[in-house]
């Protein structure tokens, strides 16, 4: 397939904010996703040297990639094995948040804490970069994995003590201590911890690079290798690691690209 007819192709469904049957809600901004309809003679399709999730939906061949917070506005490539796409990055009006922490060291950790740190970040990114085969023939419907407002926190610029840091990379939703945590799809627990930042953790891949994390956790109800299916129980909403009240931070990572969280959500 050439690169003009796969171009062509795209012009049909690249409307940023339009959502299709079965699938992510495709928003072309940093921390959005790209859906992206490919012909069924594509067979690999990666985006910074990451593998990109294909997926069908009604007789149609899909790529949906993770666009990374870190994204500048404007064009993007992801290559295919018969030829580039183009995408344009649209702008986004994320907020700032300034947040007053009365325990310093989660705004200057120490040496020790910061070594520790750096461990657990590892951990996270050997996750979030492994790429497994999906156990779905169609791209998974997710629901909420608690009950709550949801902050719209995602992808705001945080400044902690009047010290910028980096985005917000999950979508934080409000609710009491030991209030249930379910899997919003179904997927293998690859990762549970108890983190500096992120204090009790835990991750499910749901296949080929698409990763959920829910932290500051309570309590934790799984263990690492163990199937999960959408609706279960995995965990209780907690306070742990940097945080100001209760709430869970729910996570989602596409192809290495922390990605808005309601995007995967039906409207």
């Amino acid at each position: 397939m050439t690169y003009k007819k796969i171009t062509t192709l795209l012009t049909l469904c690249l409307c940023s904010g339009s959502s299709f049957a079965f699938l992510p809600q495709n928003s072309l901004r940093a921390g959005g996703i790209a859906v992206l309809p490919i012909a069924e003679q594509v067979q690999q399709v990666s985006y910074q040297n990451n593998p990109v999730l294909l997926t069908h939906e009604a007789q149609q061949k899909y790529a949906i990639v993770g666009i990374p917070l870190s994204t500048p506005v404007g064009k993007i490539q992801v290559k295919t094995d018969q030829g580039p796409i183009d995408i344009e990055v649209k702008p986004y009006p994320y907020v700032e948040q300034h947040i007053q922490l009365k325990d310093q060291s989660f705004v200057e950790p120490s040496t020790e804490q910061l070594t520790r740190y750096k461990k657990e970040a590892e951990e996270q990114h050997n996750i979030y970069t492994s790429f497994t085969k999906s156990t779905w023939a169609t791209f998974p419907v997710f629901i909420a994995p608690t009950q709550g407002k949801f902050s719209n926190s995602f992808g705001r610029k945080r400044f902690f003590n009047n010290e910028a840091r980096a985005p917000h990379s999950g979508l934080d939703i409000p609710a009491p201590v030991g209030q249930k945590v379910v899997a919003p799809a179904s997927g293998t627990v690859v990762g549970v911890g108890d983190y500096f930042f992120n204090g009790k953790t835990i991750l499910i891949d749901h296949g080929q690079g698409l990763i959920s994390m829910f932290c500051h956790l309570s309590q934790i109800d799984v263990t690492i290798g163990q199937h999960v299916v959408q609706g279960e129980k995995i965990a209780l909403v907690g306070k742990t690691g940097r945080v100001t009240g209760p709430h869970l931070h729910w996570g989602m990572s596409l192809n290495d690209a922390r990605v808005d969280p309601q995007l995967f959500l039906q409207k």
